[in-house]
């Protein structure tokens, strides 16, 4: 079964259903086991999400969720602990290292900017401008979404509404391929602090308010 990059834990729940892996519920169930998170993740971390390596698997008839689970994480690991001594380049914790891949995940399709995107979101970071993406709104909203984001739901509060919280969310909001870990680790020598989607998957990218407006004008209304 393959697990694409970038889903949450319940579109991965969903996606295992039905392919007859495992039970939607049962999965979204055992990843809300504080002792396995514990034992799989150890303490201070309080989600599965961002831990579940999206990868192709193999498995057995009788695979329950909590192996395939441990499956996914063991897998997590064999890909970020070589990457441990880049880690060592970036201000974040490991936690927020994927919290933020996850971040460029869900923000761009096209493989190339990745690193730009990781770019402007770390240069954001480092003068303490809020990171004003709309998937974390989306994440934080959980069951509410509708499918389209309205300015109030940009103005609610969440501890993923990068709106109106500053600095990162409160943890991962999909779970993230190595391209995207990569980006954190290694982002662009570039000084924007802006983008905006051109609607053909890629985006314009900014260094000054103004010219993000012109590029807002230009490309979405």
């Amino acid at each position: 079964v393959t697990i694409p990059e970038g889903l949450t834990i319940k579109e991965i729940a969903r996606l295992l259903h039905q392919k007859g892996v495992v039970s939607e519920s049962e999965f979204i169930a055992e990843t809300q086991n504080k002792e396995l998170i514990k034992n799989l993740l150890g303490p201070g971390i309080n989600s599965f999400e961002g831990y579940l390596f999206p990868e192709t698997y193999s498995y057995s008839k009788s695979l329950n969720s909590k192996e395939l689970i441990t499956l996914m994480v063991e897998r997590f690991k064999v890909v970020y602990e070589p990457l441990s001594d880049q880690t060592k380049r970036v201000n974040l914790t490991d936690n927020e290292i994927l919290t933020l891949a996850s971040i460029i995940e869900k923000e761009t399709g096209a493989a190339f900017e990745r690193p730009v995107i990781s770019a402007v979101f770390q240069n954001r970071l480092r003068i303490g401008m809020k990171l004003d993406s709309d998937p974390t709104v989306i994440y934080g909203m959980g069951e509410n979404y509708s499918g389209n984001l309205s300015r109030r739901d940009l103005k609610e509060y969440t501890e993923y509404n990068t709106y109106v919280i500053k600095g990162l969310p409160l943890g991962p909001i999909a779970n993230p391929g190595r391209d995207s870990i990569i980006a954190v680790l290694d982002p662009a020598d570039v000084k924007y602090l802006y983008f905006v989607s051109k609607g053909d998957g890629t985006h314009h990218f900014s260094n000054s308010f103004r010219e993000h407006q012109n590029a807002v004008n230009k490309y979405q209304r």
